[in-house]
């Protein structure tokens, strides 16, 4: 290397290329013992220098090392000249080769397994809103847990959705979809509210609820009537044919009804 102010090729002291290279001084040492890299000047001292041309060798040392080859391969590859040096380099380029191969696989099977892992993970505020899009408001979350808060039924809503990952939040939100279609079609087709069909839907309607919380018949009913109350209740069903939210709510008070 050359001095930038004088010209003149600087030579470097063991400790300062070993913290330019990232290796320790007695792994230089260790280089030097074993033939591989003689530092080519001393000091008046005696101690190492390392011109140039020195640390364009290590630089390659240090390259092979990364790659796993032994001092002894590294020593052939260094010291080989002409035909049995392009010989060499072939086989360690196949060498590279199939350990670049071995790494590759390894870092898609860390990928499989990092994917599992954050599959595992609870869904966060932005899955769900990614999932539910305007389905999914804060303020409607703040707003439950200020009527709900102290009942047995939010707090076993809590529990139990707690783990529940991204995928299973979009289960539950295909579930969802499935019934209120099968709903509207129900709603279009004009299907009796007291009738086995209208029943059967208001009791999978119950146990998509009871994913959440235990709910009773009659609870299913309070739930029924605040779909007519609450405009944005009304407006979601609505949404889906008109009428909806007046016959669910009819469906599930027959269902109820008849449960006793």
């Amino acid at each position: 290397m050359t001095n930038a102010h004088t010209g003149l090729m600087e030579a470097f002291t063991v400790g300062q290329v070993a913290e330019t290279f990232g290796v320790t001084v007695r792994t230089l040492h260790h280089y030097d013992e074993v033939g591989l890299l003689h530092p080519s000047e001393r000091t008046p001292a005696g101690y190492r220098l390392y011109t140039g041309e020195d640390l364009q060798r290590l630089s390659t040392i240090v390259v092979y090392r990364r790659l796993d080859f032994s001092l002894e391969e590294i020593g052939e590859l260094l010291d080989a000249d002409g035909a049995e040096v392009i010989d060499h380099l072939r086989r360690q380029r196949e060498e590279v080769r199939a350990r670049l191969a071995q790494m590759s696989d390894l870092v898609d099977a860390i990928d499989r397994r990092l994917e599992a892992e954050m599959d595992n993970q609870p869904a966060t505020t932005e899955d769900l809103k990614e999932l539910f899009g305007d389905g999914y408001q804060e303020e409607y979350q703040d707003e439950a847990e200020r009527r709900w808060g102290d009942t047995d039924m939010w707090k076993q809503s809590q529990e139990r959705t707690a783990h529940w990952t991204k995928e299973d939040w979009s289960r539950v939100k295909e579930q969802v979809e499935d019934f209120e279609s099968r709903l509207g079609a129900a709603v279009r087709e004009g299907v009796a509210v007291d009738g086995d069909r209208a029943a059967g839907l208001a009791e999978e309607h119950r146990a998509s609820i009871g994913q959440y919380y235990d709910c009773t018949h009659e609870f299913q009913v309070c739930l029924a009537q605040m779909y007519l109350s609450d405009p944005r209740f009304t407006e979601h069903y609505e949404q889906i044919e008109p009428g909806t939210a007046q016959w669910l709510h009819d469906a599930i008070v027959a269902n109820a009804a008849n449960a006793g």
